[in-house]
């Protein structure tokens, strides 16, 4: 990356702030932050994101990484979805303008990564027969998903999805971030 662009994303790093008030960066200063985009609330693939960020959470956070949301549409929504995945107290950051997605490398998706064969097969598992469901559409519904792992404002992991219905293990990321890290840093 160019200097330019990683001042870029520093920059917005220090302007996104959480529910609680506190800036991406300065998180990241004290410690690792598994950074994870969503689409929207109506959106499976987001219920079903949850759902494995849910699941893997002791794992996650046993890897020394904070778990942060990052969401475009309404808060009220996306907070109804969190309370019944039983992630109410997660931090995360309603990114309306998309300026964080954008910032990160995070584009819109063409009709292909939203609707080709593997993403309704997708789907289907996950809509119906991982019982997530489907609600209305409440922001961008062509916005890719995709997760980073920060340190000190620096991407040092990072998943841009393929396709609207990949699905990656999360705490595997946070884990291989940690090994990269090495010795040089203990979490």
């Amino acid at each position: 990356m160019e200097g330019r662009e990683l001042q870029h994303i520093q920059d917005t790093l220090e302007t996104a702030v959480t529910q609680r008030g506190e800036n991406l960066a300065e998180l990241s200063e004290a410690t690792p932050v598994l950074l994870v985009f969503l689409r929207h609330a109506g959106c499976t693939f987001c219920r079903e994101t949850l759902g494995d960020i849910a699941r893997s959470r002791s794992a996650i956070e046993a890897a020394g990484a904070r778990i942060v949301l990052v969401h475009m549409g309404d808060s009220e929504a996306v907070g109804k979805l969190l309370l019944k995945y039983g992630l109410r107290d997660i931090d995360r950051i309603c990114d309306r303008d998309q300026k964080l997605y954008r910032a990160l490398g995070l584009k819109r998706g063409t009709l292909w990564q939203m609707f080709g064969p593997k993403v309704v097969w997708r789907a289907v598992q996950a809509c119906i027969l991982s019982r997530h469901g489907i609600g209305k559409i409440s922001a961008d519904s062509f916005q890719m998903p995709g997760l980073f792992v920060l340190e000190q404002a620096k991407v040092v992991q990072s998943i841009r999805h393929r396709h609207a219905g990949e699905r990656p293990d999360y705490a595997a990321v946070c884990v291989a971030a940690r090994r990269a890290r090495g010795e040089q840093r203990t979490w």
